[in-house]
């Protein structure tokens, strides 16, 4: 075999193995491509994915918490002061006294006696006892209000707290301190008194209520 013959079959076989190199480095560039391109786009919806998490959250995070809370009570002996303080501490709430302008003595809280203050009070269903303070209810969105228990009934003083304040669609949680009556009787009177409230159905406490009995109760409510 002559040389030119040689030569010519090197050439031939250079180009040959130069074509395969090209287009095997051709294909893994594309492949390459195509890979970083699919990567860049799963990562970006990822990234939207994340967005949109992050987006969701906080209304997954809405509760009632938000709501302005308010212990407005009367207590003539200080047992109903003393629930209202613990219910303070477990909201978080602004607590405020409803004063009578009149003080309640010990003779006037005589109930053997038939004319007593607060017998005369209770047995007058006009009678409404002038309050001292100024409360200003207009900020908040639940009021829990207390009260002892005269006669199996709210004193008439919550109802003339009652009459002086605009509490329409506000949520009111009635509390009452008494020896052995029930808070039935007395929240029987409220809803039929004022039924633009939302009344919920309160508890009755006795003297020996304690910070974690009143605490549980809260806690049920969800208010």
């Amino acid at each position: 075999m002559n040389k030119k013959i040689i030569a010519l079959i090197i050439a031939i076989i250079i180009v040959i193995v130069g074509v395969s190199v090209w287009f095997i480095t051709s294909n893994n560039k594309e492949e390459s491509t195509n890979n970083s391109n699919a990567n860049t786009t799963e990562n970006q919806k990822n990234d939207e994915t994340q967005k949109d998490k992050v987006q969701e959250k906080p209304n997954d995070n809405k509760t009632t918490n938000d709501k302005k809370i308010a212990i407005i009570y009367f207590s003539a002996t200080g047992t109903t002061r003393k629930v209202a303080g613990y219910i303070k501490n477990a909201t978080g709430g602004d607590l405020i006294e409803i004063e009578p302008k009149e003080k309640y003595t010990d003779s006037d809280l005589n109930y053997g006696n038939d004319n007593s203050r607060a017998n005369k009070e209770q047995n007058n269903s006009k009678a409404r006892p002038e309050i001292l303070n100024n409360i200003n209810t207009d900020s908040y969105d639940v009021i829990y209000l207390g009260y002892p228990i005269w006669w199996g009934d709210v004193p008439k003083i919550i109802l003339t707290f009652l009459d002086n304040h605009n509490l329409k669609d506000k949520t009111i949680i009635p509390f009452c301190t008494s020896g052995s009556t029930g808070i039935s009787g007395s929240l029987s009177t409220l809803k039929n008194y004022n039924k633009n409230v939302n009344w919920i159905d309160g508890k009755r406490f006795s003297s020996s209520a304690t910070q974690d009995e009143v605490t549980n109760w809260v806690k049920e409510l969800s208010y």
